[in-house]
């Protein structure tokens, strides 16, 4: 997939005239989670590496550990051995690259103030007619990777089908007396077992009143009868992330006060799914479930943002909320996850991943809701 998406960048770069493009990653990639920009544009999962895209090239900069697994993933990338520190062969690269005294953009949430501060004095090692001008640019990878290809529609779908499956695995399951932490392990196990690389985050099991804190982590917590339990889990397949949110009841139906969050929760999110439309804002979008908590006299109750973008990371572009500025388009695979949370007694949390189509959305995420 390389070809086209290189294809795309460069025509991004002529716009904002750069004869490059830096892209790395803030950490060393260890789990595979923060270098989403490195292997979009390369196809490179090694922990460590540098791309560099020119007008008319590009490099994958690694060291000898990731040599020949970058030749095999990067295909239309030149592989530039590195040896040594960033400011001992970033002048090279720069030479081979053909951009001594060019403008070289990046994004800034792809770097550490470490590795900019490297760059600079690498680059300050060259004569001074040889030196490129590096210039934090907008988030032109990242907001490539916002549009998702069909192909990618198609892998989601499956981490999509393999999170519903683990999920509805453990609610077939939960009982009283278990533990949050072995909910969180049953979700875990049925989905490595299943096909899935790794967890698209820690899973949360929160039960009653731990369920107040939208990103608890589960604990030792043994969960009673007549509980609400906010399980939000997901699954990495070929790369690609799911993330679904229920909450169910433990052994029964819940009392009164869950009941009516309950129906005011899932209103927000069925609302929200009939009438997002392609060309809104992230924010309008917000807001027509937050309209809905609201109006029920729970709006403080609701404090996060209505969704976000997933695919390669769990949490990407767009952003839907009330600082969401950036218009929704079809190809963007999104969540729809209200909430409402109450300190002492818990909370009620439902999502589901959804792609925009033909201008509206469609729920990828098929697992039962109560009541729907």
């Amino acid at each position: 997939m390389s070809a086209p998406r290189l294809k795309r960048l460069r025509e991004k770069m002529e716009e904002h005239d750069l004869a490059g493009f830096f892209v790395d990653c803030p950490v060393e990639d260890i789990f595979r989670l923060s270098g989403a920009n490195r292997r979009y544009i390369s196809g490179f999962t090694g922990s460590k590496g540098t791309a560099l895209v020119t007008t008319a090239s590009a490099f994958i900069a690694v060291d000898f550990r990731y040599v020949e697994q970058a030749q095999s993933e990067c295909p239309g990338f030149d592989v530039f051995r590195t040896v040594g520190a960033l400011d001992a062969w970033f002048p090279d690269l720069i030479g081979e690259a053909g951009l001594a005294g060019k403008r070289i953009g990046f994004e800034a949430a792809d770097l550490s103030v470490a590795v900019l501060n490297s760059l600079r004095r690498a680059i300050d090692t060259l004569p001074e007619s040889d030196r490129p001008k590096l210039l934090q640019a907008p988030q032109l990878v990242t907001d490539l990777r916002a549009i998702k290809e069909p192909e990618e529609i198609e892998t989601l779908q499956r981490a999509v089908d393999l999170g519903d499956a683990a999920f509805q695995q453990a609610a077939d399951r939960l009982e009283p007396g278990m533990t949050e932490k072995q909910v969180a392990w049953e979700i875990e196990r049925y989905a490595r077992e299943n096909g899935a690389e790794a967890m698209s985050f820690p899973t949360i099991v929160a039960a009653g009143p731990n369920g107040a804190m939208p990103h608890a982590q589960p604990t030792g917590y043994a969960i009673q009868a007549g509980d609400p339990v906010v399980i939000d889990m997901g699954v990495i397949v070929d790369g690609y992330c799911s993330d679904l949110t229920r909450t169910v009841v433990c052994g029964g139906e819940g009392d009164e006060q869950f009941g009516k969050i309950y129906d005011i929760v899932l209103t927000a999110q069925l609302t929200a799914e009939e009438l997002i439309r392609a060309g809104m804002t992230g924010e309008e979008a917000h807001m027509l479930a937050h309209n809905v908590i609201t109006e029920a006299g729970y709006g403080e109750n609701f404090g996060h943002g209505l969704g976000h973008g997933v695919g390669l990371q769990v949490h990407e572009a767009p952003s839907i909320a009330r600082t969401a500025k950036k218009e929704l388009l079809d190809g963007m695979i999104i969540t729809v996850e209200p909430g409402i949370y109450i300190p002492g007694w818990g909370g009620v949390r439902i999502e589901d991943q959804c792609v925009i189509e033909d201008g509206k959305v469609r729920a990828m995420s098929q697992a039962p809701k109560l009541g729907a």
